[in-house]
């Protein structure tokens, strides 16, 4: 079958494709910040092609033929002055009806929604789900988070992002990382590498290091990028993948990656989710990782950490969480961890895949936790939010141990 390239906005990387065969065609000289999308529920998912020279892009949408349900958009800015060409695998109508403006369809009646919540973030367009990348760096915390920009249902994940200064009020920011030639992005974790061991780093300014999943149907790979403008680009290391375990567990579900620094052994530690739990890789330079151990018993969305029990600064457990806010009490000696109670839960009800935020500062000394709520918004452009920041503590109770959570 005949191939073509294509790259992907944002993704810095060529991913090569089985052409198709493209119905309608419009073609928009960009002089505006957005290109907004019709989009309609009732339409069967196609594949959108942008092209421009060298430079391709295509996601799936459901394009509407008539009236559409709502908008969505794409960030043309970096194609401003350049002609696309925006092809569609289907005979619709709806192609016609896409046009370019300096705010997104619906701009005027954004957060002003009948079903938008007002204090749980929320993306302006589109479906999200699990937080990625939690991280506080020069006064932002970062949320980095799953994301498809062009339906309010699952697919074409991306790494969407989003700053604050108070965990309160959300700026969203462009998209972070983008579907290459090794798969669409899925969930993973950021560190910021004050030693520069992996060698990104720029004179003093510290470079801020993704650890992500790379996903496709065949298998799921560990990957990295970095970034030196506070996550607001992006570039994928040319080694990727660092880490393909599917021989290893002979199994596609290896995902998640979450990183931190391990100051005893002075390396870098990966809990990845494998199977059947949770796997500890450990590394000096984010880029060669070697396999050290395996807890059994977690699904997906890997945490580890360590905490004061009842506050006491020389009394600390670690804690292993999954995705279904499960988790264990124990030991960690920078390569296994080592259960002594558990499995707890320590919540009900619609979250899912919480992470913790990373790089807080001694000074603060919170461990604060962001979970996905799994909350459909009807009749809404938009789909999924972030329940509300929450403190983190241990607790000795009649049994073991268990958490507590503050607002």
């Amino acid at each position: 079958m005949k191939k073509i390239l294509l790259y992907l906005f944002g993704a810095g990387l060529l991913l090569v494709a089985p052409a198709a065969a493209y119905a309608s065609d419009t073609t928009i000289k960009i002089s505006k910040q957005y290109l907004n999308l019709p989009v309609s529920q009732k339409a069967e998912r196609k594949q959108m092609r942008f092209e421009t020279g060298e430079i391709r892009t295509f996601f799936t949408i459901r394009l509407a033929d008539a009236t559409p349900d709502y908008w969505v958009f794409c960030d043309v800015t970096h194609l401003k002055g350049k002609t696309v060409t925006i092809k569609y695998d289907g005979l619709s109508t709806g192609i016609k009806k896409i046009y370019q403006d300096d705010a997104i369809a619906g701009q005027d009646s954004l957060y002003k929604e009948k079903n938008r919540p007002q204090f749980h973030f929320t993306t302006r367009r589109g479906w999200i789900n699990d937080p990625n990348g939690l991280i506080y760096f020069d006064g932002e915390y970062h949320l980095f988070y799953q994301h498809n920009p062009y339906e309010k249902e699952w697919e074409n994940m991306h790494w969407a992002h989003a700053v604050s200064t108070d965990l309160v009020h959300w700026k969203e920011l462009q998209l972070a990382l983008s579907p290459d030639s090794l798969g669409t992005m899925f969930s993973g974790s950021t560190v910021m590498d004050y030693k520069n061991s992996a060698g990104f780093n720029k004179g003093n300014q510290p470079a801020m290091i993704a650890a992500y999943t790379a996903a496709s149907d065949q298998k799921q790979t560990q990957c990295i990028a970095y970034s030196l403008d506070k996550g607001r680009t992006w570039i994928k290391y040319k080694g990727n993948p660092v880490i393909d375990s599917k021989e290893k567990w002979n199994s596609v579900d290896t995902r998640d990656p979450r990183v931190f620094w391990y100051q005893p052994g002075k390396h870098w530690v990966m809990v990845l989710n494998e199977r059947d739990g949770h796997s500890i890789y450990t590394s000096a330079n984010l880029k060669e990782w070697t396999y050290q151990s395996h807890t059994t018993g977690f699904w997906e969305c890997p945490d580890l950490f360590e905490l004061p029990v009842d506050n006491k600064p020389g009394q600390k457990k670690w804690v292993m969480l999954g995705a279904s806010n499960s988790y264990m009490i124990g030991s960690f000696d920078g390569k296994k961890f080592t259960p002594e109670s558990g499995k707890h839960y320590f919540s009900t009800g619609s979250i899912y895949a919480a992470q913790t935020i990373t790089n807080i500062p001694d000074a603060d000394g919170r461990r604060i936790q962001i979970g996905w709520g799994r909350i459909s918004h009807q009749d809404m452009p938009f789909n999924g939010m972030m329940l509300m920041p929450t403190e983190l503590t241990l607790k000795t109770t009649k049994m073991a141990f268990g958490f507590s959570a503050i607002l």
